[in-house]
């Protein structure tokens, strides 16, 4: 099992979210964050002032996968993304187990 961690743009996700259940991925979990990354500051102006911002708002979205299933859920993120400097980042971990609480199914089958 993968554990994939996706920082994206906020206007993404919707797609994003689209393209994973097309690929029969249907269950991720979607997280507010903010952050800074190779990016610089930008400005932005409010009430008639203006602010530089370090930190930009982005979602962090988190799927549990099966091996399988690794290279389709990245080929997703990457194809619903811009191509731009502060489009993100794409985070592949191992995950050692899986328990679903309401059954107490481990691995492979509590991820389906």
């Amino acid at each position: 099992m993968k554990k994939v961690e996706a920082i994206v743009k906020p206007s993404k996700v919707k797609s994003i979210q689209t393209g994973l259940r097309e690929a029969d991925i249907p269950c991720f979990t979607v997280i507010p964050v903010k952050g800074t990354g190779l990016q610089k500051t930008y400005a932005e102006r409010y009430r008639g002032t203006e602010n530089n911002l370090i930190l930009q708002t982005r979602v962090m979205t988190i799927c549990i996968i099966s091996d399988e299933n690794l290279e389709k859920c990245v080929d997703v993120i990457l194809d619903n993304s811009d191509g731009n400097v502060g489009d993100g980042k794409i985070f592949v971990y191992n995950v050692e187990d899986a328990i679903r609480i309401s059954t107490q199914v481990r691995g492979g089958e509590a991820i389906r």
